[in-house]
């Protein structure tokens, strides 16, 4: 099942893609599930999957407005420094004991073919295409053999980044990954029944229709089950809360100046198991 949030003829609503189509769920299931969220935290997936059983599409998807799939989580945890020989660009060649991590804020990821906006405080825009995961079961000190147990389904994210103000501090990113609207995530959530996570998915990003990033998960450092069981050692993994899982080496050069995006760019996230994300860049107002 494909989980989809939007607006649609003045509301906000959420519903399953099927086909070209959308399943209106909000009006069939509120008051007790209002959203994607309320799915999860109740414990509501297969309440939806037997509502949209059968069911024509109350519209085409081409007439909602995308937002991110999961519209207001908890947190959003994102991993860096994951994917095989990523460490040299940072001039390390020892693989890491543990994750590298950071927060993002709701606001700075925008939904599918939203724009996502450059700031007027830097040219230096750049894209991460990643995998993200959605928790759909709450743990705390979950066991890697039972970590994906936990995962409610998976979407894309293009983990946009104001390259420069990631060196501000000298310990963390979180400046350069937080500009409001920097980046994007979605299409829609594809529910862990559809989709294999012990089987390698295959990541490719591309910039104005060139493959500038294309790689798959069977490169990850640290795979998603013990990324899940590594975080939830320190803090309680919930339903809604996003886990972005690193993204795979640029092609070209290492050491090559970097192309930054400018207005007017489209940038596409892809996985067969989810879709396509894409969006366009704009100049802040």
């Amino acid at each position: 099942m494909k989980l989809a949030s939007y607006k649609v003829r003045g509301r906000d609503s959420f519903g399953a893609v099927v086909g070209a189509g959308v399943v209106d769920l909000k009006t069939r299931l509120a008051p007790q599930f209002a959203s994607v969220l309320d799915l999860l935290r109740g414990d509501g997936l297969d309440t939806a999957r037997a509502t949209v059983r059968g069911v024509r599409a109350d519209f085409p998807i081409t007439e909602v407005e995308l937002l991110p799939p999961v519209t207001a989580p908890e947190k959003i945890l994102c991993i860096g420094i994951n994917y095989a020989n990523r460490n040299a660009d940072y001039g390390d060649a020892e693989t890491p004991k543990y994750p590298s991590m950071f927060y993002r804020a709701p606001g700075s990821l925008v939904g599918h073919q939203a724009a996502i906006v450059r700031p007027r405080e830097s040219e230096q825009l750049d894209y991460e295409g990643e995998i993200a995961l959605v928790i759909g079961r709450a743990g705390r000190r979950i066991a890697q053999d039972e970590a994906l147990d936990h995962v409610a389904g998976v979407t894309l994210c293009n983990e946009g980044t104001v390259r420069d103000w990631t060196r501000h501090g000298k310990f963390n990113v979180t400046q350069g990954k937080n500009f409001d609207a920097s980046g994007s995530i979605g299409p829609w959530l594809v529910t862990a029944d559809e989709v294999d996570l012990t089987r390698p998915l295959h990541l490719t990003v591309r910039v104005n229709g060139e493959i500038i990033q294309d790689d798959t998960t069977a490169s990850l450092i640290k795979p998603f089950s013990e990324l899940i069981a590594y975080v939830s050692t320190f803090m309680t993994l919930k339903p809604g809360d996003i886990m972005v899982t690193g993204t795979p080496v640029k092609r070209g050069p290492r050491g090559e100046t970097p192309v930054w995006l400018k207005p007017g760019d489209v940038v596409e996230v892809e996985a067969a198991e989810i879709g396509v994300l894409r969006n366009s860049v704009v100049a802040e107002a």
